[in-house]
């Protein structure tokens, strides 16, 4: 009996605890878009498509690697329940709270041209970082990967330098580089909740913005309904296996494909900047 009630403490509940969570950020994000409808002209969509969802699922997950580095080195060194639901609520509400942050900056400026494109350039100096973040990841064991791939992988890397290099200066002053320290060994509970959302609350920042050249595609409130469940999905990996699951999200290939891409959606972003402004 205290063996199943240990397995029920310790997985059982905090995986239900994530998709309660999933369901009340959802919940808010739609309260919040139903009072950012009164104050535009038009209104943001409010339905939710599943390839809407399915698409702010995937690129969060693609985007994860620090949230599942971040979150599984605190599983690491806070064991127990209390701390799981510590971590789950504090990256939850800081994730969300980012994004939700991001969304109203959007609904505003997408009413104002010039802002609106000052913005989507922010967003696709923000994926640039982001394609060269993940590929730190993509030169990781070099040793055993193909020297056509690594080479392929250095001059991307030395190309998307010498653009961060540049615009980094300026990108710093409006979204700060926070590094993910673990270094506290003793944390309360209230104190482990507030650590686990600081970091995640800048990350959803960053990397939300970054999906901004995105939302004259796809639906805005299913996007962000996707990327809060990607972000419950990765808790719940996250719950039963710390290390495969960053193993995974950290493969060199899926890291260099995903990179491609963000520089691709940045691209995109400025053709979007163009369009806006002079067309």
């Amino acid at each position: 009996m205290e063996e199943k009630e240990s397995v029920l403490v310790a997985q059982v509940i905090p995986l239900i605890l994530t998709v309660v969570i999933f369901l009340f950020f959802s919940s808010l994000l739609y309260l919040q878009i139903l009072a950012l409808n009164h104050f535009t002209a038009v209104d943001i969509f409010k339905h939710i498509r599943l390839a809407d969802v399915f698409i702010g699922m995937v690129i969060y997950l693609k985007t994860s690697v620090d949230f599942a580095i971040f979150i599984g080195n605190l599983m690491a060194k806070f064991p127990g329940w209390k701390n799981r639901i510590a971590i789950e609520t504090g990256t939850a509400a800081g994730n969300a709270l980012g994004t939700l942050m991001i969304l109203i900056m959007w609904n505003v400026f997408r009413n104002v041209d010039w802002l609106l494109a000052l913005m989507v350039i922010i967003a696709s100096l923000v994926l640039f970082r982001l394609a060269e973040d993940g590929l730190e990841h993509a030169q990781e064991g070099e040793k055993r990967l193909p020297s056509w791939f690594s080479l392929t992988v250095g001059y991307f890397g030395k190309s998307l330098h010498a653009i961060n290099r540049v615009t980094g200066r300026f990108l710093g002053f409006i979204i700060p580089n926070t590094r993910m320290n673990t270094a506290a060994s003793k944390l309360t509970f209230w104190g482990l909740f507030s650590f686990a959302l600081t970091i995640p609350f800048i990350l959803g920042l960053d990397d939300f913005a970054g999906y901004v050249p995105l939302f004259n595609v796809v639906n805005v409130f299913g996007f962000a309904v996707g990327v809060f469940a990607g972000h419950m999905v990765l808790n719940i990996f996250l719950f039963l296996s710390p290390q495969k699951t960053i193993t995974v999200v950290k493969n060199p290939y899926i890291s260099f494909a995903g990179s491609v891409a963000f520089v691709l959606l940045g691209i995109w972003g400025f053709v979007e900047v163009f369009r806006l402004l002079l067309l």
